[in-house]
C-alpha cells in the first residue's frame, strides 16, 4: 500500500488522526521536501519533531527523487507499506498526481488521506472561496529568464471580477545553471519568494503589457505562514503591501476582483490602518538615511 497523506499547513500537529494511524503502520515514511514546507522549515530539529510524534523515521524526498527516482519509492510500495507526506493537501501539485498515476499503472494500491490547503485557508481572509479564478504561480525572475503567462490569467480572472491567488516560487535544492553546463550539480541555497518581491515582478509585468490588468492601487492581501500559530494576514493596495515585513517563509498574495459587501467587511479586519502605513513609511525613511 501506497499512503499519500495530506500533513496541512502548520506544524507536526496538524496532520490527521486517519494519517497519523497509516503511518505507524507504514515500514517506509517519505516526505516530499520542494513544494512547500511546514512553519519550521527542513532543519534537523523539525524533521526530529515530526519523527518523535509519527514514531518512525523519515526520508527527505527532494525533487529529483520524486521526479526521476519515483520507481524507487514505488517499489517499496510493492512489497511493503509506504506512507509519502506532503504539506497541505495531497493533490496541491502535479508532480503529485503524476506519482498516483505511476503507482496504478505498476498495479501499486494507492490510499489518499487529505487536509487543508492553502487553496482553501486562503479563505480565512473573508474572499469567498467560490469567487476565486484560476490560481496562478509567479516564478522568480532572472538576468535572461522573466516568465509572465500569468499576466492573462489574472486579466481574466479580473475581467469577470474573480479573485486571483497567487503561488509563490519556492526553490529548494535547485541546481544551479553554472554547474548543470560543467555537468557536475551543485546546488543553489533555499530561496523562497516573499510577497514584496512577488509585486515587484507583478508591477514590473503590468508595465510592459501597460492594459490597466492591475496597478499599484489594486487591492491585495498578503499573507505569511498561513495555518500556523504566527500567520499574518494583512490587506492593502499593492504599493502599500510592499512596505509590509510579512517575516519568514511561506508567502501567498491574493489580487481582490469584484467584492460583495461582507466581503469588504470581513477584508477591514485585516486592513492597513493609515497610521500604521504612516509609521512604517518612517521606518522605510529612517532605513534609507
Amino acid at each position: 500500500m501506497l499512503y499519500i497523506i495530506g500533513l496541512g499547513l502548520g506544524d507536526e500537529r496538524d496532520i490527521t488522526l486517519r494519517g497519523l494511524e497509516a503511518v505507524k503502520k507504514c515500514d517506509k515514511v517519505f516526505m516530499e521536501a520542494y513544494t512547500s514546507l511546514l512553519s519550521f522549515g527542513l532543519s534537523s530539529n523539525g524533521l526530529s519533531t515530526l519523527e518523535e510524534l509519527y514514531g518512525r523515521q523519515i526520508i527527505l524526498a527532494d525533487r529529483e527523487m520524486v521526479e526521476e527516482r519515483a520507481d524507487y519509492i514505488l517499489l517499496e510500495a510493492r512489497e511493503s507499506n509506504v506512507a509519502f507526506l506532503i504539506v497541505g493537501d495531497p493533490f496541491g501539485a502535479t508532480t503529485h498526481t503524476d506519482l498516483v498515476m505511476r503507482a496504478k499503472k505498476l498495479g501499486v494500491v494507492v490510499k489518499v488521506i487529505h487536509n487543508a490547503s492553502v487553496m482553501n485557508a486562503v479563505g480565512v481572509c473573508g474572499l469567498q472561496l467560490y469567487r476565486y479564478g484560476e490560481t496562478v504561480s509567479i516564478p522568480f525572475f532572472t538576468e535572461t529568464w522573466r516568465p509572465d503567462s500569468f499576466y492573462e490569467k489574472i486579466q481574466r480572472n479580473r475581467e469577470l471580477g474573480l479573485h486571483t491567488l497567487c503561488l509563490l516560487d519556492i526553490r529548494v535544492k535547485e541546481p544551479s545553471l553554472e554547474s548543470l553546463c560543467r555537468g557536475r550539480k551543485q546546488y543553489e541555497p533555499p530561496r523562497y519568494m516573499t510577497i514584496n518581491i512577488a509585486i515587484e515582478q507583478l508591477l514590473e509585468v503590468e508595465q510592459k503589457y501597460g492594459e490597466s490588468a492591475y496597478n499599484e492601487d489594486t487591492t491585495c492581501v498578503g499573507f505569511s505562514r498561513l495555518g500556523s500559530e504566527d500567520q499574518i494576514i494583512v490587506s492593502g493596495s499593492m504599493k502599500e503591501l510592499l512596505t509590509v515585513d510579512f517575516g519568514a517563509p511561506l508567502h501567498c498574495l491574493v489580487i481582490v476582483g469584484k467584492t460583495h459587501p461582507v466581503e469588504d467587511e470581513m477584508l477591514d479586519f485585516y486592513t492597513l490602518k493609515r497610521e500604521e502605513q504612516e509609521l512604517r513609511e518612517k521606518e522605510c525613511l529612517t532605513c534609507l538615511k
